[in-house]
């Protein structure tokens, strides 16, 4: 090959990676990414969950929870907030029909197009805020990378087939964390957000009557502490879809790491609790942390949520940046 055919090649290759580098459909989340264009915009949405969760403490629970169920249904990408005329979106999915704090979003929403019209999309406000609720219940703080751009699909039926389920085992768990490149480590952990937060009776009830289908008094979930079923049964009677129950009893508030304790002592409220003591990893992860406790699970829990929220992101020209959460452009 001449010297001017190798010296073509290479101009070719370097054109290419050039290409592929500073092409806008292939940015990466960053921390700072709104530092030129909103400057301000962390601190908006801190303003506002911070006013909000002083007369409404109980919608942290739900606002971090939010940034879970958007981010295991196509990626982090706001789907979770848009509305359907035909009620087929995710929001009206099955596993999402109790999800709180959407006018939550929607008055952060409308603060950041106040100062930075069409900057700030939805889907970075959801993870923001789930960070900013969890430092206002005592957590640690993360640094949120930013950049995600919004999705304009929304389907009730994918919440189904990706969203854990209370009532999960810990294959199922594994199985769907891994599916979004998350590890056991990361399940563990995440779960770790049962520390705040109330939940449905309907979430539940199956484990505290009728559990084998056998109609008997004693009928619950073996798994169960006894004495705790005899708290739950006080609180939720058969049937009971709408009492809420304190996930994490006597600290629901607090974001801590108790919720471990309560699991060692089968005292966890879900099926989805129990099983993490279904597995060496999880299970000498819960021990940890009662061992020492708490040492490292703030911490942790910081580093899995960033890593959740890289999940499937939409960056750079993909998606759209919303002016309404509720609706595509």
């Amino acid at each position: 090959m001449s010297a001017a055919k190798s010296f073509s090649a290479l101009l070719l290759q370097i054109t290419i990676v050039l290409l592929l580098v500073f092409n806008p459909a292939n940015a990466q989340l960053k921390v700072g990414f709104y530092s030129n264009t909103c400057p301000k915009a962390e601190a908006i949405v801190k303003d506002v969950i911070d006013g909000v969760l002083s007369v409404a403490p109980s919608l942290a629970g739900p606002l971090l929870r939010m940034h879970f169920h958007d981010c295991f249904v196509r990626g982090c990408d706001g789907s979770v907030l848009l509305n359907s005329t035909t009620q087929q979106a995710e929001k009206d999915g099955p596993p999402n029909l109790t999800l709180r704090g959407y006018q939550v979003i929607d008055r952060v929403k409308s603060a950041l197009e106040k100062a930075c019209p069409g900057v700030v999309s939805c889907a970075d406000i959801v993870a923001i805020v789930a960070r900013d609720v969890t430092v206002a219940s005592k957590g640690l703080r993360w640094e949120v990378e930013t950049g995600r751009r919004d999705g304009r699909v929304s389907i009730a039926a994918e919440t189904l087939t990706n969203l854990i389920a209370p009532n999960a085992n810990i294959t199922t768990i594994i199985t769907r964390f891994q599916a979004k490149g998350l590890s056991v480590k990361d399940a563990v952990v995440l779960s770790g957000s049962h520390t705040i937060g109330t939940s449905h009776c309907s979430s539940f009830n199956s484990r505290l009557y009728n559990f084998t289908g056998k109609g008997t008094d004693n009928d619950f979930d073996p798994t169960l502490d006894s004495e705790y079923v005899k708290e739950l049964k006080s609180k939720c009677k058969p049937g009971d879809q709408n009492s809420l129950v304190e996930m994490d009893p006597g600290s629901f508030r607090t974001f801590d790491a108790d919720y471990y304790t309560l699991v060692s002592k089968r005292r966890g409220l879900f099926q989805s609790d129990a099983a993490l003591l279904d597995n060496s990893i999880t299970k000498a992860y819960v021990n940890l942390q009662v061992a020492t406790q708490g040492s490292t699970f703030l911490k942790d829990f910081g580093d899995s949520m960033v890593k959740m929220g890289r999940v499937d992101v939409l960056t750079g020209t993909a998606g759209e940046i919303r002016k309404v959460c509720s609706k595509v452009n």
